[in-house]
C-alpha cells in the first residue's frame, strides 16, 4: 500500500459510492468520465482492494468499499477544515489576458454571483504562457487561453477545464478589399499578411494556433511587431502598419476597423480555464461551476459541422465533463 494517498482519489471514490453512478458522480466533480474511473481503479490498486461492483446496469460498492465510506468521510472533512483555515480567505487572483476579451469576463463575473463572500480578483498578463509561468510560480492563481499551445514543461504543472470553442474572426482596416464583406472565407485570404502576436513572448500559443491555421492556405503571418502592453499601445502600434489582425468575434472595437467572421471553415479558438495543479480554493469551484452553467446556456462547446479546430487541441484531454473538444480538424 502507498504511504501516500492523494485526497482526489478519495473524493472520485466518494463521489461514485454516493451516485452509484460514474456519470452522475463525473458531472459532481466537474471531471471527465474516464478520469474518474482511471482515479478510483488507481485507489483501488494503492489499497489493494476492489471498491466496486460494475456491471452494464448498475455500481455496488463491496464490502470494503462499504468500510472505507466513513474513513474517506472523515479524511476529506479534515483536509477540507485545513485548506479552509489557510486559503479561504486569501483573494483568487484570475488572469483576463485583455480588459475586452469576453470569455473569461463573463465566467469571472457570474462566478462572483456564484459565491459573492469570495474575492476573484482580475488581473491582465496579455497572454496563456506569460499568465501561466506566474500560476506555476504561485504568483497568479488562474487564467485562460489555449492550453494545447502552452510549452509541455508548462502544462506538467497545470490542471485545466475546457470552456468555449469561441469562433474566429479577422480584423480589417476599413478601406481593406474585404472590410465590405459580411463574412470573410478563409480562402479569400490568400496572399494576405496577418498579424496574430509573432514575437510577443507571453502569446506563442496564440501564435502557434495561427501558423497551423494559415498553412497550405497561402496566408502570411506578419513578422513580429513592437511589444505593446495594453490596449491604448497595441492600438497604436497596429494603427502604424495597418493590416489584417488574428481575433476572436468577441473582441474589443478598434477605431478605422471592422471585425469579420471567418468562414469555410469555421475556425475555433480553443478556450480553457487554467489554474495550477493540486490548487484547491472555493472560488475556483465557483469559476468552474459558472464555466459549465454558461457553456451548457449558450453551446460555447458546441462544434459547427464546418468547424475547424488543431488535431492537439482536440487529443489533449480536460478536466470538465466535456473531456476534450470534439469536432472536424483541418
Amino acid at each position: 500500500m502507498s504511504a501516500h494517498l492523494d485526497p482526489r482519489l478519495l473524493r472520485a471514490f466518494l463521489a461514485v459510492a454516493e451516485e452509484l453512478h460514474f456519470t452522475r458522480a463525473a458531472a459532481r466533480l466537474y471531471v471527465a468520465q474516464q478520469a474518474l474511473s482511471r482515479d478510483v481503479r488507481r485507489l483501488e490498486r494503492e489499497l489493494g482492494a476492489e471498491l466496486f461492483v460494475r456491471t452494464t446496469r448498475q455500481v455496488t460498492l463491496t464490502p470494503d468499499g462499504e468500510r472505507l465510506v466513513p474513513h474517506a468521510r472523515r479524511v476529506l472533512q479534515a483536509h477540507d477544515d485545513l485548506l479552509t483555515a489557510f486559503r479561504q480567505a486569501r483573494p483568487l487572483l484570475v488572469d483576463l489576458n485583455s480588459p475586452g476579451l469576453e470569455t473569461g469576463r463573463r465566467v469571472l463575473y457570474r462566478a462572483r454571483e456564484l459565491a459573492p463572500e469570495h474575492e476573484l480578483m482580475a488581473r491582465f498578463e496579455s497572454g496563456l504562457t506569460g499568465a501561466a509561468v506566474e500560476i506555476v510560480a504561485g504568483r497568479l492563481d488562474v487564467s485562460f487561453g489555449r492550453y494545447a499551445g502552452l510549452d509541455p514543461a508548462l502544462r506538467a504543472g497545470l490542471d485545466h477545464q475546457l470552456v468555449r470553442l469561441e469562433p474566429m474572426a479577422v480584423l480589417l482596416p476599413e478601406g481593406h478589399r474585404l472590410a465590405a464583406s459580411a463574412e470573410v472565407p478563409l480562402a479569400a485570404l490568400a496572399g494576405e499578411t496577418v498579424y496574430a502576436g509573432a514575437g510577443n513572448p507571453r502569446t506563442p500559443e496564440w501564435t502557434d494556433l495561427a501558423r497551423v491555421l494559415f498553412e497550405g492556405r497561402g496566408i502570411a503571418l506578419a513578422p513580429p511587431a513592437p511589444l505593446a502592453v495594453g490596449v491604448e499601445e497595441f492600438r497604436r502600434v497596429m494603427a502604424k502598419d495597418p493590416q489584417p489582425i488574428l481575433a476572436v468575434m468577441g473582441f474589443p472595437a478598434m477605431p478605422g476597423t471592422v471585425l469579420r467572421p471567418l468562414v469555410d471553415p469555421v475556425p475555433l479558438s480553443p478556450v480553457s480555464l487554467v489554474w495550477r495543479k493540486g490548487l484547491v480554493h472555493p472560488a475556483l469551484d465557483a469559476l468552474r461551476r459558472a464555466a459549465v452553467e454558461l457553456g451548457s446556456a449558450e453551446s460555447w462547446l458546441a462544434c459547427p459541422v464546418t468547424g475547424w479546430i488543431p488535431a492537439r487541441d482536440r487529443n489533449i484531454g480536460s478536466a470538465s465533463p466535456s473531456g476534450s473538444s470534439s469536432g472536424p480538424s483541418r
